[in-house]
């Protein structure tokens, strides 16, 4: 939900108070820090991800928050439920679980979450911080979304999970997605359906090819590679890097294909391609290719998304871009941009010109009810972990547990290479690869006889190799070590140690090697349970770049190579870490990898969210996506990392840590986290917990010290002694100065009296590694450094715009003003449901404001999920009973005097009392029947009278209620002389 959907924790010292005394402490002025409020002013901000300005426009980008990779799809009225045009986006979320969401709007710039494509992407390690392996900045990539004959599908690539997959539902907020494996790698994949029903997949980077789908949808039926490529339009200046990210419309009459380009020396921008014909140069006659393009925007960055349809005038459609620009370390944030179209050609923005904060006018206009609900929502919320969350299909999500592998012992703790010291005569089984040459070396070997020469090298790959064919064991972990020495060259070179069974190069272990010296590179690696054993090659190699570093030339000597199995002691996926464990978070949260469901809670302590250690770190975690095999941290290790989206310019988060059942080595804490990270933590040692503040930045190193990157900063620890709850915020500045986020922590023991931990800390900016890809985002953690099964408790998430250091008095008006909105309404008005999700949030409200403060974030956490109630409250409030009458009025001359007679006949269906009142005279009428009248003929005393205006008013109980109604009806002007 919203971060104003939810109510927020009541402090066990709250006391309940009725609405009546709530609405009297509020208009009466009792109630300490706000202004006096009434419901008059109850006006409330939109939300935190929304930059609706309320006055019928918004600026872009339009989520302040990561929502990169984005695909719009309508959902036109004719066809929805709701009778009205839906818009449903997509997004990217890589290593996030769950994965895949879907974003619903109805005016295109207020979003909020109402469901995931998948609970998990794989059960397999990479997706699950199992044995060594991760998917940080892999996973799901790029989905497209799209609505056909009654169906919604997606399809997104997964660069380390198996290659692209397609999902299907009937129903996109509340129905179960169907899985199907497409078998091959589509980098970005857009889906489109052509006018026929045949269904394509563009895709490409570089170039733009498609695949035609089986008519079933069960997998591809042909390859249509190269339909168009960036050396097609070489010298065009919008062409350039990436050439990426195609998506397909089909509009009056042409194929547009939208893609993002990053010409040299410029910004990324958006190209388009369009042709009368779909696949180009297959379908003409000399092959030439037929897609002319164009460059549409070149502003600010402004670049890869979609086009979006939207209802015009006289039944035609507008279409306008939806593109993301690059706004770390937030993320990639989107922008609703409207466009021109001339002769076919789309100009978007003003006259091309997108300011990053510009505004625009909303494209569709919604009742003032609808405005202020639409603005209350949000991807990012404020939680009281009441276990309250809408339930979803994708929370069963079914999978099938392998069953545990077996494992030869004959083949566990034995050197599995022949010849590993070269002591025999002959170089074999040893070879070579790459153009590399191999002979023996007597002169200086690091121990025995004899020593290995590599020579005649010219790539980083060239050197010796060895195959492992059915001795190495899928799971089993190895320690890989070489010595190794070489004498000309850099002073210092890194050496692979690397396995290759078909799918690219893996790094096993590495190591920095000075010239001159004898140096040991040693590693340990779990060979993954897609690897192929019976075609299993190690080999010693350099890194990898372009052109060819000076280390892919250098001859060297390698000796006592190794490769010995572990005792095995791996993970292997269980039923119990998958099946869902009773507990349902709210969509806003997700995952750091897949979590175990062991090892979380909302049901072991009520509202509470409860983190167990499951397991030990160990430290030997690396990337696998980067080419040096970096080191992970024990942080980006943890699994159950539980993570939202960070928000700009300014957030503040707020939680209370119950950490009286932490074991010696736990630390638990609040993070604002990416490849680097700060967090405010309590780690336990010896018994006793210690407050700090850590701080991990750049530059990365690939070997690190895991313990030593997460020491605590000087100056900012607190002994917590015999505590056993402690408040902890995080404050995130993302503006000062832009492009960088420094975070600043507080501690607190009782939530009311904070202290500031050392000085702000940072800066955190983007990893051109790339190695997460995503925007920071705040997490609650919990992991073990000596021993499992010790937990924390978080009572809550509290969410603020308004950071301490801005110096601000707390202010309670907003609250105050939602408290008294609410005194105002009649439950009868309202549904059940709705009305019991109003007070709920009202009890809150109220709790809270009866209590004292200590921060905004206690004040706007209520607030935000009483507004949220009060704006949905009040869309769906039902049409006022009246008591209907047919009323009319006329003058006419009896003698010389003039009469105003007026009628009022019943029309409801229960007996009326009816006033008659004219300016000559009122009469009431009680108990009027159905169908019955009540009629007057008020004399004026007068000759002569001018038009004027009778007032009926009707009073009678309709369903238990007291209406009045009250009808107009005029009369002409007379003269009786």
């Amino acid at each position: 939900m919203p971060e104003n959907r939810r109510s927020t924790a009541i402090p066990r010292r709250f006391r309940r108070i009725s609405l009546a005394t709530a609405a009297a402490l509020v208009c009466g002025g009792l109630v300490s820090y706000g202004g006096v409020a009434s419901a008059a002013g109850w006006s409330p901000a939109p939300s935190y991800t929304s930059t609706d300005k309320g006055d019928g426009t918004y600026t872009v980008p339009i989520t302040n928050a990561d929502v990169p990779d984005i695909s719009v799809e309508r959902v036109p009225a004719a066809e929805s439920k709701e009778h009205r045009d839906v818009y449903y986006m997509i997004s990217t979320t890589m290593h996030l679980s769950p994965g895949a969401p879907i974003m619903k709007s109805y005016d295109l710039v207020n979003w909020e979450i109402v469901n995931y494509v998948f609970d998990r992407a794989d059960i397999g390690d990479a997706f699950s911080l199992r044995n060594g392996q991760n998917s940080y900045g892999q996973g799901q990539w790029a989905s497209s979304l799209r609505y056909h004959d009654g169906k919604f599908y997606v399809v997104f690539n997964t660069n380390n999970l198996g290659g692209a997959y397609l999902y299907s539902t009937d129903d996109v907020e509340n129905g179960k997605w169907t899985r199907t494996p497409l078998g091959r790698g589509l980098h970005d994949p857009s889906l489109f359906f052509d006018d026929d029903g045949t269904a394509y997949i563009f895709y490409g980077s570089g170039n733009t090819s498609a695949v035609r789908l089986k008519s079933d949808m069960s997998g591809i039926d042909k390859d249509f590679p190269s339909i168009f490529t960036a050396g097609d339009y070489a010298g065009k200046p919008f062409i350039g890097g990436l050439f990426e990210g195609a998506q397909v419309f089909h509009i009056n009459g042409y194929y547009y294909v939208v893609i993002i380009t990053w010409p040299s020396g410029q910004g990324r921008q958006v190209a388009m391609f369009r042709s009368k014909d779909l696949l180009g140069r297959y379908t003409s006659a000399d092959g030439t290719n037929t897609y002319e393009a164009r460059g549409v925007l070149n502003s600010n960055g402004f670049a890869q998304g979609s086009l979006v349809p939207i209802a015009g005038e006289n039944g035609g459609t507008d279409w306008y871009g939806m593109f993301f620009r690059d706004n770390f370390p937030i993320g990639r944030t989107p922008a609703l941009i409207p466009a021109t179209w001339q002769d076919g050609w789309p100009t978007f923005g003003t006259n091309g010109v997108v300011p990053v904060g510009g505004a625009f006018a909303k494209p569709i206009t919604l009742s003032p009810e609808e405005e202020r609900f639409e603005q209350q929502k949000s991807i990012v919320a404020s939680d009281d972990f009441a276990n309250d969350a809408p339930h979803r299909p994708y929370m069963d999500e079914q999978w099938t547990i392998p069953d545990p592998p077996e494992y030869d012992d004959s083949l566990i703790g034995v050197e599995l290479l022949q010849n590993p010291g070269f002591e025999a005569d002959a170089v074999s089984p040893w070879g070579t690869q790459y153009g590399a040459t191999i002979s023996r070396d007597t002169t200086g070997p690091a121990a025995g006889s004899a020593a290995l020469k590599v020579s005649t090298r010219t790539l980083n790959g060239s050197g010796p190799n060895q195959f492992l064919n059915g001795k190495v064991q899928r799971g089993v972990t190895y320690t890989v070590s070489a010595k190794i020495k070489y004498t000309s060259g850099p002073s210092s070179i890194r050496f692979n140690l690397v396995a290759d069974w078909g799918a690219g190069v893996q790094t096993m272990a590495s190591g920095n090697v000075p010239s001159g010296q004898w140096t040991t590179v040693t590693g340990q690696y779990t060979v993954p349970s897609t690897a192929n054993v019976d075609n299993f090659k190690f080999a010693v190699e350099t890194p990898w770049a372009n052109p060819q570093p000076a280390s892919s030339s250098v001859d060297y000597l390698v000796d006592d190579v190794s490769v010995v199995g572990q005792p095995v002691t791996i993970e292997a996926p269980s039923k119990e870490e998958i099946a869902p464990n009773g507990s349902r978070l709210d969509p806003v949260w997700e995952w750091n990898h897949a979590p175990d469901n062991r090892y979380w809670s909302l049901t072991d302590r009520d509202g509470w969210l409860r983190l167990t250690t499951g397991k030990v770190v160990t430290g030997k975690y690396v990337y696998g996506k980067l080419s040096g095999k970096d080191e992970l941290t024990w942080f980006e290790e943890a699994r159950n990392t539980l993570s939202q989206r960070t928000f700009g310019p300014r957030q503040s988060v707020e939680t209370r840590m119950d950490i009286s059942g932490m074991k010696n080595g736990d630390v638990a804490g609040l993070a604002a986290y990416n490849r680097g990270f700060s967090y405010v933590a309590v780690k336990r040692v010896d018994g006793q917990n210690t407050l700090g503040v850590v701080n991990r930045g750049q530059p990365f190193a690939v070997d690190i010290d895991q313990a030593a990157i997460e020491n605590f900063v000087s100056g900012t620890t607190v002994p917590l002694g015999d505590a056993t709850q402690v408040y902890v915020k995080a404050d995130l500045d993302f503006s000062s100065p832009a492009g960088q986020l420094w975070t600043t922590f507080y501690y607190s023991l009782d939530g009311l009296k904070w202290t500031q931990l050392g000085s702000r800390v940072g800066p955190q900016t983007l990893d051109g590694s790339l190695s997460h890809f995503m925007g920071h985002r705040v997490g609650l953690f919990d992991y073990a450094t000596k021993e499992k099964g010790g937990h924390v408790d978080f009572d809550y998430y509290k969410l603020s715009d308004t950071l301490t250091s801005q110096n601000k008095a707390l202010d309670t008006s907003a609250l105050d003003a939602a408290i008294a909105q609410a005194g105002t309404l009649d439950e009868r008005d309202y549904p059940a449901d709705a009305w019991a999700g109003m007070r709920a949030a009202l009890d809150g409200a109220q709790a809270a404001r009866a209590g004292e403060f200590g921060t905004q974030n206690q004040i706007d956490a209520p607030e935000r999920a009483l507004s949220y109630q009060l704006a949905r409250l009040a869309t769906l409030k039902t049409a006022s009973p009246e008591v209907k009458l047919a009323v009319s009025a006329s003058s006419r001359c009896i003698g010389a005097s003039t009469y105003v007679a007026v009628t009022a006949v019943n029309n409801g269906e229960v007996p009326a009392t009816v006033e008659l009142t004219t300016p000559f005279g009122s009469k009431t009428v009680a108990d009027v029947a159905p169908g019955k009248q009540a009629y007057q003929s008020f004399n004026t005393r007068a000759g002569q009278i001018d038009a004027g205006t009778v007032t009926v008013k009707a009073t009678a109980t309709i369903d238990g209620k007291q209406v009045t109604s009250t009808y107009n009806a005029d009369y002409a002007a007379a003269s009786c002389r």
